[in-house]
């Protein structure tokens, strides 16, 4: 997103949505009914290619959705979060994989159906709408961040979403990061070794702190922003972010 107000970005994976508790009929409902899945770390949800004969909402658990390149590299385009759908587009295959970066539950819901549905209701049509605006959103900051930002902005931007995201309005947010390394890389366009080496820095300098084995605290949410390119001068200087001069690292 994002900002980058998501994470689920590209190709028909649309971030969570939002329904008024007034409204009856909601995109949540058509999956109400629909039995639990789950899927455990590492197992393909669908592969790029396949027939798109399903769209899923998540559940619990996260998801890494991705390409491959015709040279082989993967290109992770975006993850999912529990209230995220998954799958939705107007082509007939998927275009892309997605895969469990954590053990995940889902429920699916037959795309066809899920198409009829969208169709002769006036009162999903405009959250369906909603949900895409936010997609197209998260993908034009992804160009941004990927074409402008430096790997220290990149690196911060990721931190910043999850904070917001999970962390809710906490002062000091814990955020679970379940992703590796390697594919905060494949993710923000940079190496494994350029992505540990600034999240070192921003230890190192008290922006972050380790939490657990997969997670953070974030110490200094507002220097945070500012190394993620998305503060004024006034804003760093009261974010004391004169004493962290920003690096660029190499890809």
């Amino acid at each position: 997103m994002i900002s980058q107000a998501t994470m689920s970005q590209q190709h028909g994976a649309v971030r969570r949505f939002a329904t008024a508790p007034s409204q009856a009929v909601s995109l949540r409902s058509l999956f109400g009914g629909q039995p639990l899945e789950t899927f455990e770390t590492g197992m393909a949800i669908f592969w790029e290619g396949d027939d798109a004969r399903h769209v899923f909402e998540v559940v619990e658990g996260v998801l890494r959705v991705f390409r491959i390149l015709s040279d082989g590299r993967r290109v992770i385009t975006g993850f999912l979060y529990p209230g995220d759908l998954l799958g939705v587009s107007l082509k007939d295959h998927y275009l892309y994989t997605a895969e469990a970066v954590t053990r995940t539950k889902l429920r699916r819901y037959e795309h066809g159906r899920f198409q009829d549905e969208i169709n002769r209701s006036p009162e999903l049509r405009p959250q369906l709408f909603a949900c895409l605006c936010d997609e197209m959103a998260a993908a034009q900051d992804q160009m941004v961040l990927l074409a402008r930002k430096s790997a220290e902005e990149r690196v911060a931007s990721f931190l910043l979403v999850i904070a917001r995201r999970l962390g809710g309005e906490q002062k000091h947010p814990v955020v679970e990061i379940p992703m590796t390394r390697l594919d905060m890389a494949d993710y923000l366009g940079l190496t494994i070794e350029t992505v540990s080496r600034t999240m070192t820095r921003l230890t190192n300098c008290g922006v972050i702190a380790p939490s657990s084995r997969h997670a953070i605290v974030v110490r200094r949410l507002g220097q945070l922003a500012v190394l993620a390119g998305e503060a004024d001068d006034g804003d760093n200087h009261a974010a004391g972010a004169g004493a962290i001069q920003q690096a660029v690292w190499p890809n």
